[in-house]
């Protein structure tokens, strides 16, 4: 079957001239791989390598996404609607630009106008700009934190949302549809140019962007005396992470090796701030220059990632930590202006640590956690316009947080600004760095410590033991695990909570996830991940000490891959 597709490729006369040379330069297996399935749209969007053939990212597959994502816009808008156009956005990866290219020849083709960015840009002001310019749709090409082969498109709805299940479902059947790649119209750019289907996007949202950022400030007024390293890890952060640093007063130190939009991500093994390693040089900075802060976003600028000076050396903290200082930061000072709302909602997802929400709890904030992906925080957000309720958080323990709403997906420049004025505001009131501050609310609250195994099963067999081990649990649960009793289990695929053999509905897309709670707090997630072979278990405890906390946490998480290894 692969070879009939393979060469109707070689086949075909306009063939992209690379992606010829790189079909003659494969073995069987590779060409097999390139073509035995199409590379599949989620929820999510794509993500893919590059390359040429049907399961790979190329100009073809792109331009069928956005096939498909024309016909919904026709279906759902009227041609005047059209004319607001689609915004598009990209990041520093091979062919991004030209990606970003293809997408708008295609939708001008169907009378759908387009606005893109001249150069990279950060996802989230993708997200505010589809808002800004009063937009129908948005389009990042983006393959976030992924190797450098890889590249990625997401798209956005107008409220500067990625597309929920409901709608993105409805966009991938017309994807599917598609199936002539070759076949696609599309409207040369410089003809879409000439009749204002396309318009570049010039500087005046960058300054938008960065005037609405700093509205997020609560002390702009402190001093500023840390050292602070930023990198963006060759990302799309760059020049605007630096502009807002440099315009709100930060005394920042760039990366510079770094600061090179570098699609091999020549610096780094993962250009993910989540991995110690892709701190190796800004820590190095760090300690040449005694720096008290180090700051790293991922390539599009969506994830943020942070290190504190502890002693001689630095102590990274991970997302639910970053999230749980940003959300107490943000409470405690807003109650001190008087400025919280009396009914102000808290976002995170079932897979976040709980710390943030007993936090939230105690200033009498609402919380409402959402299944993983921030697209469901950011229609959460949404949803709050027609209510008297005032968004004050979101957040996941993925590195990823948005403090204002005026971007409906995680945003790490708000978060780069943030968490500098928190560092900056405990060292000047309180002399405590952004650690020591953990160590008070963990001391306040309980030590809550969260961890992740995931188990890489790869392949058509790998695909099929996750499924075995998801349905094993299912229609399996358990009763207790490690000696505690089950208090609850949520299964977000059938749509209920069970407590004492007692179905719960649970009002929440469905979703392929198994959560329980244990007697003492404690909590495990089975959920297989959605771009890539593994199953993840994430699980989180909370204790009174520190001590106690690293040792449950470690026996939880072997137990769940003990667990897993039962299956068969």
């Amino acid at each position: 079957m692969w070879q009939k597709e393979y060469k109707k490729w070689l086949n075909y006369e306009d063939l992209d001239t690379n992606l010829r040379e790189a079909l003659l330069d494969k073995n069987e297996n590779e060409l097999e791989d390139m073509f035995y399935q199409s590379l599949s749209f989620g929820t999510g969007g794509m993500r893919g390598i590059l390359g040429p053939g049907t399961n790979r990212l190329n100009i073809y597959t792109i331009r069928r996404a956005n096939a498909g994502l024309a016909e919904y816009l026709k279906k759902h808008y009227s041609k005047e609607d059209l004319k607001r156009g689609v915004v598009i956005a990209h990041d520093n990866r091979h062919l991004s630009k030209e990606f970003a290219r293809e997408s708008a020849k295609v939708l001008g083709n169907q009378g759908i106008k387009s606005y893109i960015f001249t150069d990279l840009r950060p996802t989230p002001e993708l997200s505010f700009a589809v808002r800004h310019l009063n937009a129908i749709s948005g389009i990042v090409v983006t393959a976030s934190h992924n190797p450098p082969n890889y590249n990625g498109y997401k798209i956005y709805d107008e409220y500067g949302c990625q597309y929920t299940p409901q709608y993105a479902n409805e966009i991938i059947e017309y994807v599917n549809q598609v199936n002539d790649l070759f076949a696609i119209k599309y409207t040369p750019l410089e003809t879409l140019l000439e009749d204002r289907m396309v318009e570049y996007i010039d500087t005046s949202i960058d300054d938008a962007y960065i005037e609405i950022l700093k509205t997020i400030q609560i002390h702009p007024e402190i001093n500023k005396p840390l050292k602070i390293v930023f990198t963006p890890l060759h990302g799309t952060s760059a020049m605007m992470g630096t502009r807002l640093l440099e315009e709100t007063g930060y005394d920042y130190y760039p990366v510079k090796e770094q600061m090179i939009p570098d699609p091999n991500f020549s610096t780094v093994k993962s250009p993910n701030p989540e991995d110690k390693a892709a701190f190796d040089f800004a820590m190095n900075l760090g300690k040449e220059i005694k720096a008290d802060l180090l700051i790293a976003t991922d390539p599009d600028a969506d994830r943020l990632g942070v290190a504190v000076k502890y002693k001689d050396d630095f102590k990274l903290l991970n997302g639910n930590q970053t999230g749980a200082l940003l959300l107490y930061y943000l409470l405690t000072e807003r109650k001190k202006l008087q400025s919280l709302p009396d009914k102000g909602v808290v976002f995170n997802t079932i897979v976040t640590s709980s710390l943030g929400a007993e936090i939230a709890k105690s200033f009498n904030m609402d919380v409402i956690s959402t299944l993983t992906g921030f697209k469901f925080i950011g229609e959460q957000a949404r949803l709050l316009e027609d209510e008297d309720r005032e968004f004050i958080f979101g957040y996941e323990e993925s590195y990823g947080y948005v403090v204002k709403d005026f971007v409906r997906d995680k945003d790490s420049l708000q978060a780069l600004l943030l968490i500098s004025e928190a560092a900056n505001f405990y060292q000047e009131t309180e002399h405590k760095t952004l650690y020591d501050k953990l160590m008070d609310i963990y001391q306040e609250y309980g030590y809550y410590l969260e961890g992740l195994k995931s188990i890489v099963l790869e392949g058509k067999a790998g695909q099929e033991q996750i499924s075995r081990i998801m349905e094993y649990y299912r229609e399996n649960p358990l009763d207790e695990l490690q000696g505690q009793e089950v208090s609850f289990y949520e299964d977000f695929q059938l749509s209920k909570k069970v407590i004492n053999n007692k179905e719960r509905p649970i009002d929440l897309e469905k979703s392929n996830v198994i959560k329980y709670t244990l007697d003492d707090g404690s909590w495990f997630v089975l959920r297989p991940s959605g771009t890539e072979p593994k199953l993840k278990l994430y699980a989180g405890v909370v204790t009174d000490s520190m001590k106690e906390s690293e040792e449950k946490l470690i026996k939880l998480l072997e137990s769940l891959v003990e667990l897993t290894k039962k299956v068969k």
